[in-house]
């Protein structure tokens, strides 16, 4: 009755917000041969609201993949996310077949290709440091459980929420089926901050500004490094060191550069009144696309946090540590060879150190939970990225495919 032969067009019913099921409406996109099937945790917040349309447009995995998009959230969310569902629908993105909103983890992660973490628990006023990774190691223990249950062998992971480097190796710690270079904690997004700041500094621009490296973890202890590998490449065909460049300003490379790109998270919190959104979306859909398709141009790096199980540049295995990357095929090769200064080795000790602190406190609550598990079960959720909710959630909840 809609003219479209069988086998080219699926129908979908639209869940109202109040979670009743109704046929409000036929939505009916032409189903093509490869499908990504994408699951994204803590969807209704505004990283994901962000992240969303660039993942159903194209713009990641190209305009010859339909994309499945599997939205993650608490309960509270549901209703916020349906409307979210709705604009996804009235995008009309060709490259959309299908939006699942759950509440369960594994039926989100069930044969998902893709799997961004960017739910996690937020840093509340007054909460220690090691608080913070205690609350998140819950949920991430969670994750790592329902990736290693249902998800593909193959899937790629990319944790988004912080502290994003231990999130990510508790993670992938608990998904043993999966290989630990399939996992990925987000760090392109300081490597677009150093590269922007390089930018307004040499008059040029940003996507001129070359292998700029972000050392160590995702937080005020990382080192951007623009000296050791970075370079400016001309539009006349030359390619320039930034140490060169920069040979009358290594103060500010040193010094206030570091700072800047360390501090810059905090800043635009003091300024906008909210944690970075369009520029974290932005950064993960750039950094899916580089490590899953594009890869690298030959010569070029990008800054991934990945398991250090080779102890690159004298850090200690077992950490999930930001390095200078190239891409290629789907996977992350870690750069090597570079000659790091004394400077430069001082500041990745000062980032290793931090990262085997947390990664402590987070064995210690493992270990706590896991000697708790012998005589109860325990529950835990995650909250939307950008929400203040607090991990309360019944062992099971109604599950919407809409």
């Amino acid at each position: 009755t809609l003219g479209v032969p069988a086998g080219r067009c699926k129908v979908l019913l639209i869940l109202s917000p109040t979670t009743t099921l109704r046929q409000d409406a036929i939505y009916t996109m032409a189903i093509q041969p490869s499908i990504t099937r994408v699951a994204i945790s803590g969807a209704a917040g505004n990283i994901g609201y962000a992240l969303l349309p660039l993942l159903a447009s194209g713009y990641v995995f190209g305009d010859d993949r339909s994309v499945e998009l599997r939205l993650l959230e608490i309960p509270h969310a549901v209703k916020a996310l349906a409307g979210v569902r709705m604009e996804l629908i009235d995008c009309a993105f060709p490259c959309l077949t299908d939006v699942i909103i759950t509440t369960e983890p594994e039926e989100a992660f069930e044969g998902a290709d893709v799997i961004v973490l960017v739910g996690g628990f937020p840093r509340k006023q007054g909460m220690e440091r090691k608080d913070l990774i205690h609350a998140n190691t819950k949920i991430f223990t969670t994750m790592g459980r329902a990736i290693e249950e249902v998800a593909s062998p193959n899937v790629k992971v990319l944790v988004v929420a912080n502290p994003a480097n231990t999130n990510c190796l508790v993670a992938l710690n608990e998904a043993s089926r999966i290989p630990s270079k399939n996992f990925c904690a987000l760090t392109y997004l300081d490597h677009q901050r150093a590269k922007a700041q390089v930018a307004i500094r040499l008059g040029v621009r940003p996507n001129q500004v070359k292998n700029v490296s972000i050392w160590g973890n995702h937080s005020n202890t990382q080192y951007p490094d623009v000296l050791t590998d970075g370079y400016v490449s001309f539009d006349s065909g030359e390619d320039i060191p930034i140490s060169t460049l920069m040979a009358n300003d290594l103060e500010w490379a040193n010094d206030d550069f570091v700072q800047i790109v360390q501090n810059r998270g905090k800043h635009v919190i003091e300024v906008r009144g909210n944690s970075s959104a369009l520029s974290a979306a932005q950064a993960t859909a750039d950094c899916l696309a580089t490590w899953l398709v594009t890869g690298t141009k030959r010569g070029e790096t990008i800054s991934m946090a990945v398991y250090n199980d080779k102890g690159y540049y004298g850090v200690k295995k077992g950490l999930v540590f930001s390095f200078p990357c190239e891409c290629r095929d789907g996977d992350w090769f870690v750069k090597t060879g570079l000659e790091l200064s004394d400077l430069a080795i001082e500041k990745l000790q000062v980032t290793e150190n931090e990262l085997k602190e947390e990664r402590e406190d987070a064995e210690e609550l493992i270990k706590q939970t896991r000697f708790r598990s012998m005589s109860t079960v325990s529950t835990a959720s995650l909250a939307s990225s950008a929400s203040e909710m607090e991990l309360s959630v019944p062992p099971r909840v109604l599950t919407s495919r809409i």
